[in-house]
């Protein structure tokens, strides 16, 4: 059981940073971007070609952010400056990427066996690689996580958030909403790119197609995360949300485990997410019905 939660809890750390991408434009700029699924590879591939061909994997991991961080900027401008609506926004940047990242890897995946990455590098010093997964999934989650929470905090990052709660309330006071959409796509998009270049270098390959469903298993953290564990304060959302990435990474495979042919995990994904959606209509009927008894039975 152990053998198989260690690798189950580090691919969910790994995973939890797009998650956290995904919450930043979901929940705090309040917008559905499906930029997720072609910054993703974009991420892989940028840091499989560069390590490919010699590069750092700190340098490579660098790029990855930055890539995505303009995959980011191109949505905002679409949404922001084009005025198309940034669902249709993420979707056109989405599809071109599918191309980009084909050029940028030359074919539609690359393999990075018998290349460093940053866990071999750990591994040069005695660690397994189970445990250097998981040290790096610990390293990389605390360090994002730490970072929004100190940039949410100050005036540019409250901005931000302001715009996703009532973004007239917001523009009246004099905010320039447009670059603070973009900058939180960018940002979002950033740290979806890096998961990318992490979750590349663990399963030893980048593919053209390794980000199709991203946004539902980055909606599916976000949402088990908050149901489960709530949102209280931006810190506990945070925290929620990589719980969640998590969680879920543990149910996937309990579900594997028990049988469940591969190709029925999107289904299975879609499904759960909808349940947890769902949740908080169930809840308030619930509390509704229980009021109701309570009221019938003091008659």
């Amino acid at each position: 059981m152990l053998d198989l939660l260690i690798p189950t809890i580090s691919q969910g750390l790994l995973w939890s940073i797009l998650a956290l991408g995904v919450y930043l434009t979901f929940r705090v700029l309040d917008i559905a971007d499906l930029t997720v699924e072609g910054s993703f590879p974009l991420g892989a591939a940028v840091a499989a070609a560069m390590l490919v061909n010699g590069s750092s994997p700190f340098t490579a991991i660098l790029c990855a952010g930055i890539a995505g961080m303009l995959a980011g900027v191109i949505t905002g401008f679409l949404h922001t400056k084009l005025k198309i609506p940034a669902l249709l926004a993420g979707i056109l940047t989405m599809i071109a990427l599918y191309s980009v990242n084909l050029r940028i890897m030359g074919k539609a995946n690359l393999s990075l066996l018998r290349i460093d990455t940053i866990f071999s590098l750990f591994n040069s010093y005695g660690f397994d690689t189970q445990t250097v997964v998981l040290l790096v999934g610990i390293i990389s989650t605390l360090f994002y996580m730490v970072l929004m929470y100190w940039f949410f905090g100050t005036e540019i990052g409250s901005a931000i958030r302001a715009t996703g709660f009532n973004v007239q309330m917001i523009r009246a006071n004099g905010v320039n909403t447009d670059f603070t959409i973009i900058l939180g796509l960018l940002l979002s998009n950033g740290l979806v790119a890096v998961s990318g270049a992490l979750v590349a270098q663990s399963n030893g390959f980048a593919d053209v197609g390794m980000g199709v469903g991203t946004i539902v298993i980055g909606l599916a953290s976000v949402i088990i995360g908050e149901v489960l564990f709530g949102t209280r304060s931006f810190r506990n959302c945070l925290i929620s949300v990589v719980l969640g990435s998590i969680i879920y990474r543990i149910v996937i495979a309990l579900v594997l485990q028990l049988g469940m042919p591969p190709n029925d995990l999107k289904l299975f994904t879609a499904i759960l997410v909808a349940l947890a959606l769902s949740m908080p209509l169930f809840k308030n009927k619930w509390n509704e019905q229980k009021r109701r008894g309570i009221k019938y039975a003091k008659n």
